[in-house]
């Protein structure tokens, strides 16, 4: 039986540009699904606009579209689809990366991500204290905010195509659902 390789952020910044992505689990190299679709795009952009439009307006800090790596610690990289970074933790992003664990991450759910991102992504987020991250699925039009208490998420809010809604930590945004789901 021979020992597992543990890769590190160097290992994974040096991998050649193969057209490919990919992220790093506890060492893990995983090669991410192909290319989102056009409806997984345009959640994530309509989500984007909003999002960003709000943080900058109000000074707020940043948002980050994917692709963009964020470095959990040496052997953990993810990608998630939006990063929000709150102002008084903007230190984290550096000319490389988002370096430290976010304020809020996002991932909009696809069928060959779905299982990924609400199970050994969701831990990861937790193990690295992101204080929140918002599972996002298109089909059922609906938003659902987590929240880190202790070592664990807890459900913090809910958004669907009912009615206009504010999700944390972004509480003062009211996100219209038809602006999110058209």
């Amino acid at each position: 039986m021979s020992a597992r390789v543990i890769l590190t952020y160097d290992d994974y910044a040096a991998l050649p540009d193969d057209g490919r992505r990919y992220e790093l689990y506890e060492g893990e190299l995983i090669e991410m699904s192909p290319s989102p679709r056009p409806r997984h795009q345009t959640v994530i952009g309509n989500l984007y606009v909003l999002m960003a439009e709000h943080v900058r307006g109000r000074g707020l800090g940043e948002v980050y579209l994917s692709p963009i790596d964020v470095v959990l610690s040496r052997i953990t990289v993810l990608q998630p689809d939006l990063v929000y970074i709150e102002r008084d933790r903007l230190g984290i992003v550096t000319e490389r990366a988002i370096e430290g664990a976010p304020t809020l991450v996002v991932e909009v759910l696809s069928p060959s991500t779905d299982a990924r991102d609400r199970g050994v992504k969701l831990a990861l987020y937790a193990r690295y204290r992101v204080p929140f991250y918002w599972i996002v699925d298109p089909v059922g039009r609906s938003v659902q905010a987590l929240r880190l208490r202790g070592e664990a998420y807890e459900a913090a809010a809910r958004l669907d195509e009912a009615a206009p809604g504010a999700l944390p930590p972004l509480t003062d945004l009211m996100l219209d659902p038809t602006a999110v789901w058209r």
